[in-house]
């Protein structure tokens, strides 16, 4: 039985005019974890990631702390949502860069909300695939893993893609799944144990790489 490693990218560059980019802070927790995967003695017989910068990034960072490269598979199934699209297509009203923690908070309402209409088919975001298009993009790939791997690996993606593996597997509600998908932090870590037929999962959204009190400024969610 093989163990699956999905990972949440690192802190991307929330507010900013290209937010598909890591910040500092990710940088450092994608390294961070990559030394920690080292220290355990991983060796990983493959990855898989999306084609977002702050994805492949965050791969990058993590075989940098491992002190070697992984072999790369590029799977764009496994690609976020677009969150400004989603707010949008419920909230088509101009929002400025939030600056505040209330302007956060809205923010996150309204993308709670257009995340529940758009799972539902009640919104299109524009220039997004449907929900069920976007499910079936993360579920060929935990389908890829169990037909072609029986050791470790590693899948580097988003709190969306995660949420929706997580929801597959153990069939939770959609009201679940978004809360699921909120609540992932950066570079955290969630593990499935898995064979040809079937994925279980083993835990969720762990932080064993900024476990020690003086990492408490290194834990971030967007």
């Amino acid at each position: 039985m093989g163990t699956l490693y999905l990972v949440r990218h690192g802190q991307a560059s929330f507010g900013a005019e290209d937010y598909d980019l890591l910040s500092p802070l990710g940088e450092r927790q994608s390294q961070r974890l990559g030394a920690y995967f080292k220290h355990r003695g991983l060796v990983f017989e493959a990855a898989l990631t999306g084609t977002l910068k702050r994805q492949q990034q965050t791969l990058a960072g993590i075989c940098r702390g491992l002190g070697q490269p992984v072999e790369t598979l590029s799977w764009p199934g496994l690609n976020e949502y677009d969150s400004q699209a989603v707010i949008r297509a419920i909230h088509p009203q101009l929002l400025e860069k939030p600056t505040s923690p209330e302007m956060v908070r809205q923010h996150f309402r309204l993308l709670r909300d257009g995340l529940a209409q758009w799972m539902a088919g009640a919104a299109k975001p524009a220039g997004m695939p449907s929900y069920r298009e976007f499910a079936d993009g993360v579920a060929g790939a935990l389908a890829h893993v169990r037909r072609q791997h029986a050791g470790d690996v590693l899948l580097v993606s988003s709190g969306g893609p995660i949420a929706t593996a997580v929801g597959q597997v153990l069939g939770t509600s959609p009201e679940t799944t978004i809360e699921l998908n909120l609540r992932i932090h950066n570079s955290s870590v969630t593990e499935m144990a898995f064979n040809p037929k079937r994925l279980s999962l083993l835990n969720f959204n762990t932080l064993p790489h900024l476990d020690a009190v003086t990492d408490a400024a290194e834990i971030s969610y967007a």
